[in-house]
């Protein structure tokens, strides 16, 4: 469920009115129709129909994407499918942004006033985040040429100076995307993550810890709660959601360091973090990009220090190729353009090539009693452990 106006979560989320709410409320309820409903059709009738001709055609069943894909989109159930979770994904793209546009002076104060107070916090003494914003960032291509999720400008759009809109749109569309089912906080990747890392490295007590790619700092903060001794960090390429994360931070009291940066080059001392995360990041960037930030989080860890990233649960290697036709409906149709490529990519000799030994690497889904998109399996989380004599 999304968050009643009365109960928000924190003072930086955006206020819907009623004219939202029903017509949030709608999308919600017509994509559990599209993903419960009409889905399960296109399976049907691809195994009725598409596959069962292949079969007696070749004797086999289709064994690769490119053999199930014209067996699955000559399919008119496919097509109502297809269709109908197109037109509902831009009417939600619409609906959060026309709700965060008519806000975005309201929240951009709010922000403002948030950082001010933080600053004063400092002067004083007390314990407070911190934002560094730097304009000589360059956006990554990966990003900067394709309006990602299909929204407009994607992370990276500024309505007006200190604007904040673009990360109140993707906290707000969190919401209605995951049906409400990644918490009031959106934080499920982080608490996925924390749990991992206490079961598989228990005796991992960080002094430092990076977040790369951390957007409005909805899975950045689980971190700071379950190490409140160590030091919080978090990088992002787009100053919209970085003024957002810190104001987000601040506003529930959790002291975060944000920086304006570049996650396959950040701009940090060599061994200088014990645990470097990220949170859907690298299906959104290339394959040249993963293998520089898997190099750049073994330049940062420090020895024994891990590097661990929560991403999509789609990995082809163990999907049929029925199922990996439909997962590419996000590269075909949502502007997800290395979704397929980092499910067809070699992470582990990625991870080895950045440096890190091939033991230490791992490569699961890791159920923490939480689910990424409905129907779906718990978070993939990858990464790899830098030696302790390195």
């Amino acid at each position: 469920m999304l968050p009643d106006n009365a109960i928000l979560p924190h003072a930086v989320f955006p206020v819907r009115d009623a004219c939202d709410i029903a017509r949030h409320a709608f999308l919600m309820d017509l994509k559990r129709g599209i993903v419960g409903q009409v889905k399960p059709l296109v399976q049907q009738g691809y195994a009725a129909h598409g596959e069962r001709g292949f079969i007696e055609h070749h004797g086999r069943p289709p064994a690769t994407r490119a053999e199930a894909r014209p067996l699955v989109e000559s399919d008119a159930r496919w097509r109502w499918y297809s269709a109908l979770a197109r037109a509902q994904h831009e009417a939600y793209v619409d609906a959060t942004a026309e709700c965060v546009e008519r806000q975005a002076e309201v929240l951009r104060q709010r922000c403002r006033e948030l950082a001010q107070q933080a600053s004063e916090r400092r002067a004083s003494g007390q314990v407070a985040g911190t934002l560094t914003l730097d304009p000589a960032v360059q956006i990554p291509a990966y990003q900067r040429d394709v309006d990602v999720h299909c929204v407009p400008g994607g992370y990276f759009v500024e309505l007006m100076p200190d604007d904040v809109y673009a990360a109140a749109r993707y906290e707000l569309g969190i919401s209605l995307y995951t049906l409400g089912s990644h918490g009031a906080l959106n934080e499920t990747k982080g608490l996925s993550g924390v749990a991992f890392v206490r079961q598989r490295f228990p005796s991992l007590q960080p002094r430092r810890i990076l977040d790369l790619g951390c957007t409005c700092g909805n899975s950045t903060l689980p971190w700071g709660e379950a190490f409140p001794a160590a030091q919080l960090h978090a990088l992002d390429a787009s100053a919209p959601a970085l003024r957002y994360a810190h104001a987000r931070a601040e506003a529930l009291q959790r002291p975060v360091h944000f920086r304006q940066a570049d996650a396959e080059a950040p701009p940090y001392p060599d061994r200088y973090f014990d645990l470097v995360v990220s949170h859907i990041l690298l299906h959104e960037t290339s394959a040249a990009a993963v293998a520089r930030v898997f190099a750049a989080c073994h330049r940062l860890l420090a020895p024994g220090g891990v590097m661990l990233h929560v991403e999509v649960p789609v990995r082809n290697a163990e999907l049929s190729p029925f199922d990996q036709v439909m997962v590419d409906w996000d590269t075909e149709n949502n502007n997800e353009v290395f979704w397929r490529g980092l499910h067809d990519m070699d992470l582990p000799a990625a991870a080895h090539a950045a440096g890190f030994a091939p033991e230490s690497v791992f490569d699961e889904f890791f159920d923490a009693g939480h689910r990424a998109f409905i129907n779906s399996r718990p978070w993939w989380l990858f990464g790899a452990q830098r030696a302790a004599s390195a």
